[in-house]
């Protein structure tokens, strides 16, 4: 009998950052060179919701935003919050996303130190009464990182200016926002400590990449915890290898974690030979002029597929 389980890909992917020693060495190898800036025991839990009301003169709007891993640094009463956020598809508005995120982190920070000025009367001068920061007062930086695990390079934009239409004489005018972000099949030259993330992104660039030799290679010769498997398996959005994984974890041990593995690759190879033979069916079809209408039931019929998932492969070989 199949196992059901509950498991959703976005829980698994926020229950593998969450791990302080990964959440560091992924900032430290990104953006810092691996530089050890982050310390694992410096990174403390901040709340990811940072749902806010922003109000103008006499109209609000409340603007939700609940990000994926948050964590905060603290040095003395200095501090930097660093945000992660997981990305499986391409999101033409991700720069806007996170100057949102951002932004709503500040304004969180603001209306903090307002509160407390206005409540102890912390003013010297109507300037300060009228913003209600004291003119001392600073906000903490916030570092944000957008980790994109599709398959497909990424083709959005890096940033704010990326995505306006307006006259290059302008540009030096607008305020730009640029986006930190990580694609993970072109994450080759990453070099992580943390032999999980080394394993998981190694992995992941295999499969995209059809290096099924790679693949067999990794699992054979490492050792690949339970969680690295569900983490992976919730990446390539396999359902089946999740399943296989956690069969693995019911009996108590990681020791068989080959055999989902083995499954999986067998099913990739078996995919590849379907998609070769579909590919080939609508390049015989398209050179022999039968429509496109005709060329859909065909697939449908011979490949036993959904009337969607025929006409995405029209689409993607005609």
């Amino acid at each position: 009998m199949a196992i059901k389980n509950n498991v959703k890909p976005d829980t698994v992917l926020k229950t593998f950052w969450k791990n302080n020693q990964r959440f560091a060495d992924l900032f430290n190898t990104v953006l810092f060179e691996g530089n050890p800036i982050l310390k694992p025991n410096d990174l403390k839990e901040v709340d990811t919701d940072v749902s806010s009301i922003i109000k103008f003169n006499n109209h609000a709007d409340t603007v939700q935003r609940i990000l994926d891993v948050v964590r905060k640094t603290a040095y003395g009463i200095d501090f930097i919050i660093w945000s992660l956020e997981n990305q499986e598809n391409i999101h033409y508005a991700m720069p806007l996303r996170h100057m949102v995120a951002d932004s709503l982190i500040y304004l969180k920070e603001y209306n903090e130190i307002t509160t407390k000025n206005r409540n102890e009367k912390n003013f010297d001068t109507s300037d300060e009464f009228l913003s209600g920061l004291q003119k001392g007062d600073r906000l903490h930086p916030v570092i944000s990182l957008c980790i994109y695990y599709g398959k497909e390079d990424w083709d959005g934009p890096f940033n704010l200016v990326d995505m306006l239409i307006m006259p290059e004489y302008l540009k030096p005018l607008v305020s730009d926002y640029k986006m930190n972000l990580i694609q993970v099949r072109k994450s080759e030259d990453l070099c992580f400590k943390d032999q999980d993330i080394n394993n998981l992104f190694e992995l992941i660039r295999s499969i995209y990449n059809k290096d099924y030799n790679s693949f067999q290679r990794m699992y054979k010769n490492k050792e690949l915890s339970t969680e690295l498997g569900l983490t992976l398996g919730s990446v390539v959005n396999s359902q089946r290898i999740i399943n296989q994984v956690l069969a693995v974890k019911e009996k108590g041990s990681d020791s068989n974690m080959t055999d989902p593995f083995e499954e999986m690759l067998e099913e990739m190879k078996k995919q590849e030979g379907k998609k070769a033979k579909i590919e080939g069916t609508i390049h015989t079809c398209k050179k022999f002029h039968i429509t496109q209408e005709e060329t859909l039931k065909n697939l449908i019929e011979e490949f036993t597929l959904s009337e969607d998932k025929a006409k995405e492969y029209i689409k993607m070989y005609w």
